[in-house]
């Protein structure tokens, strides 16, 4: 991917997470408006009076100027558009954020072109975590809409077996299969987990509302870690591993 980008440019991006890199450098992984996700390089950045290191911390909305190096490219300016500061200054946010932040970065390779919607979502999914009191509605809609802009859209409609439409009663989801399955084709078969008709239309919701619209929804407790365990189980299927940040986040809630 080096060899298509411009020997210098400047980007719009999230930084995703960071990791040591040498004796004083950090290697980002971000998501650019620009680039879609992206590696690079900010040298001396651990050093104590680096300029650079306070632009460069996970979940910060940054201006970057990068120019091409060998490997990867390497930040030459950077700029902070949103420190995103109360993500910092509560733990709860903290992990609510992380959960974000990694399903973007295991379903994303380095890509090399621009998705404008999915860095759309992931700024204003961040802003939502910092103002809204519960942002459970904001981190469900940003899990649907994410598989949705990555080509992983459930199907929530139509059984995934027989193709009837759903009828206004508990159905099955399938994680291999990628939707719900009817009672008539899911009872016996191994694989499937009972969903309620209230977490699917909360699902379905989700899926094909704008978030104002989403922001509306008020599901019960029970309702609500329904809905939740069917999308993280999902999430696991596709990624063939658990995400780290969800458990973190319960050991902080409790």
């Amino acid at each position: 991917m080096m060899s298509t980008l411009p020997r210098s440019f400047r980007v719009e991006a999230i930084i995703l997470r960071h990791a040591d890199w040498g004796e004083a450098d950090r290697i980002l992984h971000l998501y650019s408006r620009q680039y879609g996700k992206l590696r690079a390089v900010a040298k001396g950045a651990r050093r104590p009076k680096s300029r650079k290191a306070g632009h460069v911390e996970p979940f910060t909305r940054v201006i970057l100027q990068l120019a091409r190096g060998r490997d990867l490219p390497i930040v030459t300016q950077a700029e902070t558009v949103n420190a995103y500061l109360p993500l910092r200054d509560d733990l709860v946010k903290t992990a609510t954020a992380s959960t974000v932040v990694e399903l973007l970065d295991r379903f994303t390779y380095d890509e090399g072109h621009e998705n404008v919607a999915i860095f759309n979502l992931l700024a204003d999914t961040l802003e939502r975590i910092v103002t809204l009191p519960d942002p459970w509605v904001a981190v469900r809609y940003y899990e649907v809409q994410v598989l949705e802009l990555l080509g992983y859209r459930p199907q929530l409609t139509f059984c995934v077996n027989c193709e009837a439409e759903i009828q206004p009663v508990s159905q099955y989801f399938s994680f291999s299969q990628g939707g719900v399955v009817c009672p008539r084709c899911g009872v016996g078969l191994p694989g499937m987990y009972e969903i309620s008709m209230e977490a699917l239309k909360y699902l379905r919701h989700f899926q094909r509302s704008s978030f104002p619209e989403a922001q509306r929804a008020r599901p019960r407790p029970e309702v609500r870690d329904e809905a939740e365990r069917i999308l993280q189980g999902y999430i696991t299927y596709l990624l063939e591993r658990q995400l780290n940040s969800p458990r973190f986040l319960k050991e902080v809630k409790n």
